[in-house]
């Protein structure tokens, strides 16, 4: 029992099980060195969801890698869900030379490693011995947080210069304090070095969980914190914009406990985070229906100051 969560506790969400991790499981790639993951799951259950979480660009070493995030994935995994963490192309400590080609971001073979643990699923689960036959291979959702919120939106169907990248496989995502509109929405300098932001949301079509932290306020843009809901409003795919006050963009602390990326550590907004990013999760992969309702139910009777949830009008 965290001491230090109050108003979130209203939040509905399971009682954490017991969960095991493989790491690191290595899968190949083409004409470079194997892709790492790191795998989290229920120690028990059959049938269990995948969530593919793509990790972001951030200043730390460790972060942005297989081993970072565990505040999300662990929690994911503690209520039900089987999370697999890439060490993406662009890992300061496990990815590609900075200086290759396509460096030191590698937007596109970050796409191409998402899509390998997709072809690969059964090669995971046999370096998984206590998971094989354990996962729902038609379960599937990616989440990313920054630069993975770039990332996944490609394979949920945002375009870029007219090219489709998107996957059919994935049926749900969720992007966290992902880049909004690139091109004439970034200042000179930055539409010059990020011209892979330049994104097209509208083919992204995948029911989607669009979150955004209140005071996420982009030095990519002079727009404001609004940029990173940009694919909400545009993309025909996305059903609900959560909002975390008075957090920016690491949303409470997800992406490490005690972390310097975390511009500030609030456990009460990252558990709101957590639980309503599962609450959603659940809900669209049919394990609880009424997860995500109930959730904003209690998020308005009983701890409104913490998130807003703007539906999607249809």
């Amino acid at each position: 029992m965290n001491r230090l969560i109050t108003l979130s506790r209203a939040l509905p969400t399971p009682e954490p099980e017991i969960t095991i991790a493989y790491a690191p499981i290595h899968l190949p790639m083409s004409g470079r060195q194997p892709l790492e993951l790191r795998l989290t799951a229920p120690a028990a259950g059959r049938d269990l969801p995948i969530v593919i979480l793509s990790h972001g660009f951030g200043p730390s070493n460790y972060i942005s890698s297989k081993d970072g995030y565990a505040p999300l994935a662990q929690f994911w995994a503690e209520r039900g869900l089987a999370v697999i963490q890439p060490t993406h192309a662009s890992s300061r400590v496990g990815g590609l030379d900075p200086d290759l080609p396509g460096g030191p971001f590698f937007w596109r073979e970050r796409v191409a490693e998402m899509r390998a643990i997709l072809d690969h699923l059964s090669e995971v689960e046999r370096q998984a011995p206590a998971v094989a036959g354990r996962l729902d291979h038609e379960r599937i959702a990616v989440a990313g947080h920054s630069f993975g919120g770039h990332t996944c939106s490609l394979l949920l169907g945002a375009r870029l210069l007219g090219e489709d990248f998107s996957d059919p496989r994935i049926c749900a995502g969720i992007l966290l304090a992902s880049p909004g509109r690139g091109g004439a929405d970034l200042t000179p300098e930055h539409a010059a070095r990020f011209p892979f932001f330049d994104v097209d949301f509208g083919g992204l079509s995948t029911p989607t969980l669009v979150v955004c932290g209140a005071d996420d306020d982009p030095y990519f843009t002079p727009r404001g914190p609004e940029w990173h809901a940009d694919a909400f409003h545009e993309a025909p795919g996305t059903e609900a914009l959560l909002t975390i006050n008075d957090v920016g963009h690491g949303l409470g602390g997800i992406a490490g406990w005690d972390a310097r990326e975390t511009e500030a550590e609030d456990p009460d907004a990252l558990e709101a985070t957590r639980r309503l990013t599962l609450a959603w999760l659940r809900s669209t992969f049919a394990i609880e229906s009424a997860a995500w309702t109930q959730s904003q139910s209690a998020l308005k009777e009983s701890a409104a100051s913490i998130a807003e949830i703007t539906l999607r009008e249809r």
